[in-house]
């Protein structure tokens, strides 16, 4: 999930900054309204309401990848699109663990697996109805997947899971190019309450797939491709009133919406607005103020994290904690010199990641990353397997490795989004440290909307630019270890746009594994290979893990009913958030 903007932050070299943020501090008022303590919101509702009325406003420093629910796959665009874009299964909006919780939304009940799990069918809740009134069917959500999955040169962005897994998905053009009337057979929908999904193997964790907003309906005779972000059609308890692209979205309550038909939403606020490409350190000024939450669920920013850690009563209006989260640097298998392991090895020993860490905050945003899975997610075995004294890099045996790759030198690209200082701060922090092995690398900046579309996530551009490293964070899809690994380390996740197995590692082990894991239906057996996995990409040096990440998000006191979500990576549930602001 989903990827996550890094949210990392600069280097400070004051100790204040490295202090864990998570003692309850008293009570206090801000903005009027009682504080419920630090990382309240990961534990329980806060400021808990049922009132309505007044405008929610959300504020996020770039544009999204996109607000069509078929062509995003940034978590915060995951979490806040449904409001208009209701997937078959969604999890529900609960604090910390409970967050992960997968519970129907569309459907009446969970996916009926048969086959082994090769088959899996769901019925739709009775009276469900668009924007417009009129009612939604099986159709639209078979239509809604075709169109995300298998038209990729026209929405490149999203996971590809359904088109590798569902049958005849490698011969199926998509729904711009095949006229029939049937689209893809593998799909069926034997009346309009009815999907059936048939797969080409089987597949266990296939609740948790139908939980993105790949599966939201769509209705075949209004969309417009590309251009569908411009009218999308709602489904949830809110609709578009205004979209001004790049600039702002606004969102009224969807009057055909029917609380009797959808038990987890509750269309509190009258408005919703969303204000984009705004300067990162506004946001967090705003934040504060309670005028605004921040959408990209990144943390706050440098000078913030000062602030609020070092005042007991803003400290008291944070939530710090880990959300199924990995910041890394991916290494480009398919670039050379990094076509050859010992290269990657060597780029591997010379990062010296306390000064990465130090880069992002300290331990407040982070522990020091030595494997690819997340403590918190399945599969998750400790392991260190290019250890260096206290975490801070070997330059000799860094120089070693590049020996065996022939190298004495290399000189490479690194690239990270322009509109995340913190993220190019954690860039800067690397290249120091692969500067001392004789690894060379010059920064290389995208903007957050346009990065895996046109820039780190396209292979050919990658390789005109020389870029052999790249910036990144990931959360997980759903919180097991396929959710996490398939789409960064699956050489059938690699596409030319959007990709986001930036390493383009196209291992024959790990697809192995990945397939035998989602076919195993023992849990246990599923974690073990996992772990398998997690070793051999780490021995392959595919990528490079930095930190177990940190949000530490500050909770306007004037917003009601927030909770820090483990399935939407510690951000913000955005489902029912209300205000106190009329």
């Amino acid at each position: 999930m989903r990827r996550s903007a890094l949210a990392a932050v600069a280097a400070i070299g004051s100790a204040s900054l490295l202090l864990a943020a998570c003692s309850k501090a008293d009570d206090n008022t801000d903005n009027g309204t009682k504080s419920a303590g630090a990382n309240a919101a990961t534990k329980d509702v806060v400021n808990a309401s049922t009132a309505k009325g007044g405008t929610v406003t959300y504020e996020l420093s770039d544009v999204p990848d996109s607000f069509d629910p078929g062509n995003t796959y940034y978590a915060y665009m995951y979490n806040f699109s449904r409001l208009y874009a209701r997937p078959l299964m969604t999890f529900k909006p609960a604090p910390g663990e409970k967050g992960n919780e997968l519970v129907p939304d569309l459907a009446a009940s969970p996916g009926v697996p048969g086959d082994g799990g090769k088959t899996w069918t769901y019925k739709l809740r009775t009276g469900l109805k668009y924007q417009d009134g009129t009612p939604i069917t099986s159709k639209d959500v078979k239509y809604a997947v075709e169109r995300s999955n298998f038209a990729r040169d026209v929405l490149s962005l999203g996971p590809n899971y359904f088109q590798q897994f569902l049958a005849g998905g490698d011969k199926y053009k998509g729904p711009y190019k095949d006229k029939s009337a049937g689209g893809l057979a593998s799909i069926e929908t034997p009346d309009d309450t009815t999907i059936v999904f048939k797969l080409n193997r089987a597949f266990q964790e296939f609740d948790y797939l139908v939980a993105t907003p790949q599966t939201a309906p769509v209705p075949q005779a209004k969309d417009k491709g590309i251009d569908y972000v411009k009218s999308i059609v709602s489904s949830g308890s809110y609709k578009f009133q205004s979209y001004d692209e790049g600039k702002q979205a606004v969102l009224v309550r969807n009057e055909n919406w029917d609380a009797s038909t959808d038990p987890l939403r509750k269309q509190y606020p009258d408005k919703i607005v969303v204000n984009l490409k705004v300067n990162a350190e506004t946001i967090d000024k705003d934040v504060q103020a309670g005028d605004a939450i921040d959408l990209g669920g990144t943390g706050v920013q440098a000078s913030t994290q000062a602030q609020v850690v070092n005042d007991a009563d803003k400290k008291a209006n944070t939530d710090n904690t880990y959300g199924g989260r990995l910041v890394y640097m991916a290494i480009n298998t398919k670039l050379a010199p990094f076509d050859n392991v010992a290269c990657r090895k060597a780029v591997e020993y010379a990062i010296d990641k306390v000064s990465v860490q130090t880069a992002e905050g300290g331990p407040i945003r982070g522990d020091i990353a030595t494997t690819v899975l997340p403590p918190d997610i399945p599969g998750y075995e400790k392991a260190d397997v290019y250890a260096t004294d206290g975490n801070k890099g070997d330059v000799a045996k860094a120089k070693e490795q590049l020996k065996a790759c022939g190298k004495t030198s290399i000189s490479t690209n690194i690239s990270a989004r322009s509109d995340r200082p913190q993220e190019i701060d954690a860039a800067t922090a690397i290249i120091n440290s692969l500067k001392a092995a004789g690894i060379n690398a010059t920064l290389k900046q995208y903007p957050s909307g346009k990065y895996f579309t046109d820039y780190a996530g396209v292979p050919e551009f990658d390789k005109k630019q020389n870029i052999g490293l790249m910036m990144m964070q990931w959360g997980a899809d759903w919180p097991s270890g396929y959710g996490f690994l398939q789409q960064i380390l699956h050489g059938d996740a690699i596409g030319a746009s959007g990709n986001t197995n930036l390493s383009q590692l196209n291992n024959p082990e790990v697809n192995a594994n990945l397939e035998k894991a989602i076919a195993t239906e023992d849990k246990s057996a599923r974690d073990a290979l996992y772990t398998q996995i997690d070793k051999k990409v780490m021995d392959e040096a595919a990528l490079v893990p930095l930190t177990y990440f940190k949000v530490l998000l500050y909770r306007p006191t004037t917003f009601t009913n927030m909770v820090s979500s483990a399935a939407w990576s510690g951000q913000y549930d955005y489902l029912n958030i209300g205000t106190t602001k009329k």
